[in-house]
Protein backbone atom coordinates (compact mmCIF):
# COMPACT_ATOMS: atom_id res chain seq x y z
CA UNK A 1 0.00 0.00 0.00
CA UNK A 2 2.84 2.67 0.67
CA UNK A 3 4.28 1.41 -2.69
CA UNK A 4 0.92 2.21 -4.13
CA UNK A 5 0.52 5.30 -2.56
CA UNK A 6 4.04 6.96 -3.11
CA UNK A 7 3.76 6.04 -6.95
CA UNK A 8 0.33 7.48 -7.56
CA UNK A 9 0.87 10.58 -4.85
CA UNK A 10 4.60 11.65 -6.48
CA UNK A 11 3.05 11.15 -10.25
CA UNK A 12 0.23 13.38 -9.15
CA UNK A 13 2.06 16.10 -7.29
CA UNK A 14 5.07 16.13 -10.61
CA UNK A 15 2.33 16.23 -13.10
CA UNK A 16 0.40 19.00 -11.42
CA UNK A 17 3.41 20.83 -10.80
CA UNK A 18 4.37 21.01 -14.75
CA UNK A 19 0.99 21.39 -15.51
CA UNK A 20 0.22 24.81 -13.24
CA UNK A 21 3.91 25.79 -13.97
CA UNK A 22 2.87 25.81 -17.91
CA UNK A 23 -0.17 27.32 -16.89
CA UNK A 24 1.18 29.97 -15.40
CA UNK A 25 3.58 30.41 -18.36
CA UNK A 26 1.13 30.53 -21.15
CA UNK A 27 -0.76 33.09 -18.79
CA UNK A 28 2.82 35.12 -18.03
CA UNK A 29 3.46 34.79 -22.26
CA UNK A 30 0.42 34.12 -24.16
CA UNK A 31 -2.00 36.65 -22.95
CA UNK A 32 -3.07 38.99 -25.47
CA UNK A 33 -0.15 38.15 -27.60
CA UNK A 34 -0.28 37.31 -30.74
CA UNK A 35 -0.36 32.99 -31.22
CA UNK A 36 3.19 31.40 -31.97
CA UNK A 37 3.47 28.54 -34.45
CA UNK A 38 6.38 26.54 -35.33
CA UNK A 39 6.69 23.74 -38.05
CA UNK A 40 3.91 25.00 -40.79
CA UNK A 41 1.35 25.20 -38.10
CA UNK A 42 1.95 22.16 -36.74
CA UNK A 43 2.67 23.34 -32.94
CA UNK A 44 0.65 26.29 -32.09
CA UNK A 45 0.61 28.19 -28.71
CA UNK A 46 -2.25 30.59 -28.39
CA UNK A 47 -3.79 31.60 -24.93
CA UNK A 48 -7.39 30.15 -24.29
CA UNK A 49 -9.87 29.95 -21.29
CA UNK A 50 -12.31 27.16 -21.86
CA UNK A 51 -15.41 26.74 -19.95
CA UNK A 52 -16.24 23.05 -21.03
CA UNK A 53 -14.87 20.10 -21.18
CA UNK A 54 -12.20 18.42 -23.20
CA UNK A 55 -12.21 19.95 -26.51
CA UNK A 56 -15.23 22.65 -25.54
CA UNK A 57 -17.79 20.07 -24.95
CA UNK A 58 -20.45 21.83 -22.97
CA UNK A 59 -19.18 25.33 -23.38
CA UNK A 60 -22.70 26.83 -24.14
CA UNK A 61 -24.46 25.24 -21.26
CA UNK A 62 -25.88 27.48 -18.69
CA UNK A 63 -22.93 28.31 -16.05
CA UNK A 64 -24.72 26.83 -13.34
CA UNK A 65 -25.50 23.70 -15.23
CA UNK A 66 -21.29 23.52 -16.29
CA UNK A 67 -20.62 24.25 -12.76
CA UNK A 68 -22.56 21.56 -11.25
CA UNK A 69 -20.97 18.71 -14.34
CA UNK A 70 -17.29 20.25 -14.67
CA UNK A 71 -17.04 20.79 -11.11
CA UNK A 72 -19.74 19.05 -8.67
CA UNK A 73 -19.78 15.71 -10.88
CA UNK A 74 -15.88 15.96 -11.64
CA UNK A 75 -14.82 16.20 -7.64
CA UNK A 76 -16.97 13.21 -6.88
CA UNK A 77 -15.87 11.51 -10.09
CA UNK A 78 -12.03 12.33 -8.69
CA UNK A 79 -12.56 11.49 -4.97
CA UNK A 80 -14.33 8.59 -5.91
CA UNK A 81 -11.37 7.26 -8.60
CA UNK A 82 -9.10 8.12 -6.02
CA UNK A 83 -10.62 5.42 -3.15
CA UNK A 84 -10.81 3.17 -6.24
CA UNK A 85 -7.27 3.35 -7.48
CA UNK A 86 -6.48 3.89 -3.85
CA UNK A 87 -8.03 -0.11 -2.83
CA UNK A 88 -7.27 -1.77 -5.76
CA UNK A 89 -4.71 -4.37 -4.59
CA UNK A 90 -4.50 -6.00 -8.38
CA UNK A 91 -2.90 -3.02 -9.85
CA UNK A 92 0.72 -2.83 -10.73
CA UNK A 93 2.70 -0.10 -11.07
CA UNK A 94 2.00 0.86 -14.43
CA UNK A 95 -1.56 0.87 -13.69
CA UNK A 96 -0.70 2.85 -10.28
CA UNK A 97 1.00 5.11 -12.72
CA UNK A 98 -1.67 5.52 -15.02
CA UNK A 99 -4.31 6.20 -12.22
CA UNK A 100 -1.73 9.45 -10.64
CA UNK A 101 -1.29 10.61 -14.58
CA UNK A 102 -5.38 10.89 -14.45
CA UNK A 103 -5.89 11.98 -11.35
CA UNK A 104 -3.37 14.57 -11.36
CA UNK A 105 -4.75 16.03 -14.85
CA UNK A 106 -8.27 15.73 -13.32
CA UNK A 107 -7.60 17.30 -10.28
CA UNK A 108 -5.24 20.22 -11.93
CA UNK A 109 -8.18 21.41 -14.49
CA UNK A 110 -10.36 21.21 -11.32
CA UNK A 111 -8.19 23.53 -9.35
CA UNK A 112 -8.09 26.31 -12.36
CA UNK A 113 -12.34 25.69 -12.65
CA UNK A 114 -12.32 26.70 -9.09
CA UNK A 115 -9.60 29.42 -9.15
CA UNK A 116 -10.34 30.74 -12.84
CA UNK A 117 -14.13 31.51 -12.99
CA UNK A 118 -15.28 28.11 -13.96
CA UNK A 119 -12.69 28.32 -17.26
CA UNK A 120 -9.26 26.13 -17.68
CA UNK A 121 -5.92 27.82 -19.40
CA UNK A 122 -5.54 26.08 -22.23
CA UNK A 123 -2.63 26.67 -24.88
CA UNK A 124 -1.49 24.31 -26.79
CA UNK A 125 -3.14 23.16 -30.37
CA UNK A 126 -1.29 20.74 -33.03
CA UNK A 127 -2.07 19.49 -36.38
CA UNK A 128 -1.95 19.87 -40.63
CA UNK A 129 -3.78 22.11 -42.36
CA UNK A 130 -7.52 21.83 -41.19
CA UNK A 131 -6.76 18.04 -39.20
CA UNK A 132 -6.03 19.81 -35.42
CA UNK A 133 -6.43 18.73 -31.89
CA UNK A 134 -8.54 21.71 -30.06
CA UNK A 135 -6.72 23.47 -27.87
CA UNK A 136 -5.22 21.66 -24.71
CA UNK A 137 -2.95 21.91 -21.85
CA UNK A 138 -0.40 19.19 -19.86
CA UNK A 139 -3.19 18.29 -17.62
CA UNK A 140 -5.20 17.27 -20.29
CA UNK A 141 -2.15 15.23 -21.99
CA UNK A 142 -2.09 13.35 -18.65
CA UNK A 143 -5.41 12.32 -18.50
CA UNK A 144 -5.31 11.60 -22.08
CA UNK A 145 -1.92 9.24 -21.44
CA UNK A 146 -3.71 7.78 -18.34
CA UNK A 147 -6.96 6.54 -20.11
CA UNK A 148 -4.30 5.23 -22.90
CA UNK A 149 -2.22 3.26 -20.77
CA UNK A 150 -5.30 1.86 -18.68
CA UNK A 151 -6.98 0.83 -21.83
CA UNK A 152 -3.10 -0.38 -23.12
CA UNK A 153 -3.00 -3.22 -20.12
CA UNK A 154 -6.73 -3.60 -20.38
CA UNK A 155 -6.12 -4.83 -23.61
CA UNK A 156 -3.19 -7.01 -23.19
CA UNK A 157 -5.07 -8.21 -19.35
CA UNK A 158 -7.98 -9.29 -21.66
CA UNK A 159 -5.24 -11.45 -24.61
CA UNK A 160 -3.83 -13.02 -22.42
CA UNK A 161 -7.06 -14.69 -20.68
Amino acid sequence: MKKKLLLIGVTSVISIAIDQWTKFLATQHLLGRETLSWWNDFFVLTYSINHGAFLGLGKDLPEGVRDTIFSGLVSVFLIGFTVYALRDKTMNNLQNLACGLVLSGGFSNLYDRITNNGGVVDFMNMGIGGLRTGIFNVADMAIMAGVFLLLIYSYKSDVKK
